[in-house]
């Protein structure tokens, strides 16, 4: 059984350690966890890794956030590996800095990633797993906040929190979507 895993981000130096860039973060983990590395192929960065007889496809999609369904719907395609199969892993910040919450389906919440997979997929019907990065911004700075890097704090805070993301994923490879909901989204 195969699963894609896409962690969503910007590529660029410039992006590193930011918060929209969590789900790279949460990507390379999984990778280094599972004992793989990722090479450059097309519209991503891919990782294929093994795990508990199943095979895990994770990428960092290289078309930078706004246009992150076409990786996705790519290696989706090109991997056969169905929409229920597939996990987006992104920022939220309607959720507290660190806060996991599985989802099996829903709306963008206003995340252009998320806008561009549903558009292209043609469904929100697919898993993700929300990282929230928490919203202390004033008005009108969103954008300014999301690409911003992490304050030290933050970072002290999110490093256990990535740790259980990838738990999180793991459980969803081996258990399923709703069993995994039930266990670590009341945590």
């Amino acid at each position: 059984m195969k699963y894609l895993i896409a962690g969503l981000g910007n590529i660029g130096i410039e992006y590193a350690n930011t918060r929209h860039n969590i789900g790279f973060v949460v990507a390379d983990a999984l990778c280094r966890e599972l004992k793989g590395s990722f090479s450059v192929d097309r519209l991503a960065s891919v990782c294929k890794v093994k795990y508990k007889g199943r095979t895990l496809v994770i990428i960092k999609p290289t078309t930078y956030m706004n246009l992150s369904g076409k990786s996705v719907k790519y290696w989706m395609e090109k991997e056969k590996i169905p929409v229920e199969r597939t996990l987006v892993v992104l920022d939220d910040i309607a959720l507290p800095p660190g806060m996991l919450r599985m989802k099996a389906r829903g709306g963008d919440a206003g995340h252009n990633g998320l806008t561009d997979i549903i558009l292209k997929l043609n469904t929100d019907v697919f898993p993700r797993l929300r990282i929230g990065i928490g919203n202390d911004f004033p008005k009108g700075y969103q954008s300014d906040y999301v690409l911003g890097q992490w304050t030290r704090a933050e970072e002290k805070l999110m490093i256990p929190q990535v740790e259980k993301a990838v738990e999180t994923i793991k459980s969803f490879v081996t258990l399923g979507i709703d069993r995994t909901m039930t266990v670590y989204n009341n945590k």
